[in-house]
């Protein structure tokens, strides 16, 4: 017996002892698996994956997204499709930043990339493993990927893969968002799923897939002949974006999913991350692009419209061949015939032509960012100002070169002209009739031809003023075509609208001449093949800066439930009254985001000036007192005036008098001192209100308050003593300044009262809280901000004279304006109305707008208009002494 047991032990000795071996070399744990990338490969390997990441950055807005996550959750990336490039480019660039990077990629096996000593504990491990269970070790089954998330490192995923949904749903692996699920169920910290994108083709699809795709891969599934070649080629080209991250906590215990088995709950999730990634996809590269003849099919042949044609045909007594022949002619009209080689030829030649004609072109990529983040969740209607015909070119080329699809443009068909009309199509514009009077075919097909562009998911670019202001300040906003978009929403083209409010300002625009020509009265030069070629003479010369800013896209479901408007039940009136309401919100956004530039600051001094020569320091005098409104309005300025306040506001006296908007009084001078006396060119008064009407609505509540005041006539006085004119200067230049409907007028007397206390213009009564007195410098401060209003009270009152003489019904539309401008020019030239700038068309359509609208000019009501005359006289000779 004892014979025998000595080989049983010696047997057991050596088992023992290899057991012990195995161990050593498995580094006392059996935890070796495939998924687990440690970042030491090999010194070659390790170099190339160097060099391929560091051509691809991430921007600051998306390492932000991550910074923002507490340190203690746990951290999983997830991606649409299994890459192992995207792996290692997180794990490496994340890696360098400090930031939480992937170790475990689920369901990937790094086996080329391990060094030799890894690969040989693996199979070391595995092999022993089996031997002793007869089955190979699963990074699920063993709690190896929990254990290792648990302990903090980060875990990648992929979304969509075959073969790993092969093995799920037949060989019954488990499912990687189950076993997250199931243990974010076990533990109190949550775990945060961002999902992550490497788009390295930014171009929209296109619905038939070339030769190229189908060798080298789609657009948005590249093989990796494609991703390398655009990594070496074009690494500028390739965009690195994080979704906002899911918390799967939070998941997990909504309503809808909490009552779910867990198997259930990740199908659920699945679906709802490569939802998020789609949409992500589609906010830089865009909707699958249809061609022209598509769209037009998809449009004429859906059942309502159908129907609607065969009901306009009966109607007009027509065949409905005919009506049909005339719908296909109208969206041959209207129609864009969108591109891509045309987009990216016109980004080559813009980005000459912005080079030669600007300084820089302003813009903030956090914006930019913000605006692409809501274009995940529903098209966007980007809403700029129109100053001029550069518009139409500007905002597309900064999204392009921002990686953001070029949207579909809005354009007045006066621009369809040859050659510039079939291209502008094909860079996405779709042409507009001025008006949809009397043809109620094309607006049914031009609003169709919307819900189909919305329904695509394509984002819109329309300028709500209807066409380019000529003043420099907003205008009216027009209803028709929001109402429109309005409408294709609550038709059901879409979830949802986010309209974005962009302001675009220009230190010089170079329409100026043609503006100005147009204000007083002449006739607009029609955009023809001829004008074009003129236009080269702008490249000769620059026009300054250009400065974008995107406001909070806002969405109008939100809007809608906020208002507590149902507008499938309003009547015809009411729905277009919230439309209106609408606009002025979105007039106001994009005046909350304008610039002060140093052209509109330097203009306003020199023409509030109440003659026309003055002294330096009486203009650097009114330039201080601008300056500080602004900066207690914390209004934005122009990246110049912070640099150097000083320097720019005296290149910009330079350049108006080298453009000879004002001129020395004494030629010989050499340097301008503060004695150096200004002389305004009559002529060009004009040109310069029109820069500081770029200005203006930074300083209209104030304007209004600043009249208030001096209207009082004292030196004391309160706050309820400016009420009653405030409102009535806010209601009678509605259609020039538009009014928060947020606000009401006593916060914005609040809020002026205040900016005067900070500039010394009025202190506050010691002995009674809500009284204020005006200071010794006070009243000529007063004086230079109510002067902004001066050239609109003569305008109203040229206007008042022209319907004391002619009645509110002997003339109408252009006609009216022409007889009102007569009898402007009169007074001007026999010094009854003193500035040039108040000879303008559209003052006097606004004007003519308010009063009639209002009823102030009717024949039966001659006291109102006598009061309001009366009103204008005393408001401009206390402005003007």
């Amino acid at each position: 017996m004892k014979i025998l047991e000595k080989p049983k032990n010696f047997i057991k000795n050596i088992k023992f002892r290899i057991r012990c071996a195995i161990k050593y070399m498995l580094g006392n744990t059996y935890d070796h698996f495939l998924c687990f990338y440690p970042g030491n490969s090999g010194f070659l390997i390790k170099r190339l994956i160097k060099r391929l990441v560091n051509k691809l950055n991430f921007d600051e807005y998306n390492i932000k997204k991550i910074k923002d996550i507490d340190q203690e959750n746990i951290v999983v990336y997830a991606s649409k499709n299994k890459r192992f490039l995207d792996f290692l480019y997180y794990h490496t660039k994340l890696k360098d930043l400090d930031l939480p990077y992937p170790q475990i990629g689920f369901d990937f096996r790094f086996f080329f990339l391990l060094p030799v000593k890894q690969l040989f504990q693996f199979f070391l491990c595995h092999i022993d493993y089996f031997l002793h269970n007869f089955q190979f070790k699963d990074a699920y089954s063993s709690g190896y990927i929990t254990r290792e998330l648990k302990n903090g490192k980060s875990g990648f995923i992929s979304l969509i893969e075959e073969e790993d949904f092969y093995k799920r749903f037949i060989k019954s692996s488990p499912d990687p968002l189950f076993v997250l699920i199931e243990l974010q169920k076990s533990i109190a910290k949550p775990i945060i799923i961002i999902p992550e994108n490497i788009i390295y083709i930014s171009k929209p699809m296109t619905k038939h897939p070339g030769i190229i795709d189908i060798l080298f891969g789609t657009h948005e599934r590249p093989g990796i002949i494609k991703r390398f070649l655009t990594i070496i080629r074009n690494p500028e080209k390739i965009k690195v974006e994080f979704a906002s991250p899911v918390n799967l906590k939070d998941f997990i215990t909504r309503t809808d999913i909490e009552q779910l088995a867990s198997e259930f709950q990740a199908h659920r999730l699945r679906r709802h991350l490569v939802d998020i990634l789609n949409r992500q996809i589609k906010s830089v590269t865009g909707p699958v692009l249809k061609s022209r003849q598509e769209i037009t099919e998809d449009i004429l042949t859906k059942k309502d419209l159908r129907e609607y044609l065969a009901d306009y045909a009966s109607q007009n007594k027509l065949t409905l061949k005919k009506t049909h022949k005339k719908a296909a002619v109208y969206i041959k009209e209207i129609a864009a015939n969108y591109n891509l080689r045309i987009i990216n030829l016109a980004s080559m030649i813009l980005n000459w032509a912005f080079d030669n004609l600007f300084e820089e072109l302003v813009v903030n990529e956090e914006e930019i960012n913000r605006m692409r983040e809501a274009s995940t969740e529903a098209p966007l209607i980007l809403v700029p100002c129109h100053k001029s015909h550069l518009d139409y070119l500007l905002l597309p080329y900064v999204m392009f070169n921002n990686n953001m699809p070029c949207p579909h443009i809005a354009a007045g068909k006066n621009l369809s002209f040859w050659p510039l009309g079939p291209l502008f199509r094909r860079g996405g514009a779709f042409f507009i009739r001025r008006t949809f009077k009397g043809a109620p075919l094309y607006s049914k097909i031009f609003g169709s031809y919307l819900e189909k562009l919305l329904s695509e998911g394509f984002n819109i670019k329309i300028f709500i003023e209807g066409g380019r202001s000529r003043t420099g300040k907003l205008l009216s906003p027009k209803p028709g075509g929001l109402g429109m978009l309005i409408n294709a929403y609550n038709s059901g083209a879409c979830s949802d609208l986010f309209f974005v409010p962009i302001f675009i300002g220009y230190d010089r625009v170079l329409e100026e001449d043609a503006y100005i020509k147009e204000i007083e009265g002449g006739k607009k030069s029609p955009e023809t093949l001829k004008n074009l070629i003129n236009a080269r003479k702008f490249l000769k010369k620059k026009y300054g800066k250009v400065y974008m800013r995107f406001n909070e896209p806002i969405s109008v479901k939100d809007y809608i439930k906020e208002k507590n408007i149902d507008i499938a039940k309003t009547s015809t009136r009411e729905y277009m009254q919230f439309v209106k309401n609408f606009g002025y919100k979105l007039i106001n956004s994009i005046n909350t985001n304008a610039v002060a530039t140093p052209h509109g600051i330097i203009a306003s001094a020199v023409l509030n000036c109440p003659k026309n020569s003055f002294a330096k320091e009486l203009m650097t005098e009114r330039i201080n007192t601008y300056m500080n409104m602004l900066m207690f309005m914390n209004a934005e300025l122009s990246e110049s005036l912070l640099i150097d306040q000083d320097y720019t506001l005296d290149a910009v006296i330079k350049n108006f008098i080298t453009r000879n908007f004002i001129e020395l009084a004494d030629e010989d001078d050499d340097e301008m001192t503060e004695y150096t006396i200004f002389i305004v060119k009559d002529n060009k008064r004009p040109i310069l209100d029109y820069y500081k009407n770029s200005v203006i609505s930074f300083f209209v509540h104030f304007a209004y308050t600043a009249v208030a005041i001096l209207e009082i006539d004292r030196f004391q006085f309160s706050t309820s003593d400016l009420i009653n004119r405030f409102n009535f200067l806010e209601k009678m230049f509605i259609d020039e300044f538009f009014f928060d409907e947020k606000t009401i007028c006593e916060e914005d007397i609040t809020k002026s009262l205040k900016g005067f206390i900070n500039e010394g213009i009025i202190v506050p009564d010691p002995s009674d809280f809500d009284m204020f007195n005006i200071t010794s410098q006070g009243l000529r401060k007063l004086k230079w901000l109510a002067a902004f209003l001066l050239p609109f009270l003569e305008s109203y009152k040229t206007t008042l004279l022209y319907f004391e003489k002619h009645g509110p019904d002997k003339h109408e539309g252009k006609d009216r304006v022409k007889k009102i401008h007569a009898i402007g020019t009169k007074l001007y030239k026999s010094k009854i109305i003193t500035l040039k700038e108040s000879l303008s068309h559209i003052n006097y359509k606004n004007a003519a707008n308010f009063f009639t609208k209002n009823e102030i000019i009717s024949s039966k009501n001659q006291i109102q208009s006598d009061s309001y005359k009366n009103i204008i006289d005393r408001l401009i000779l206390l402005i003007s002494i």
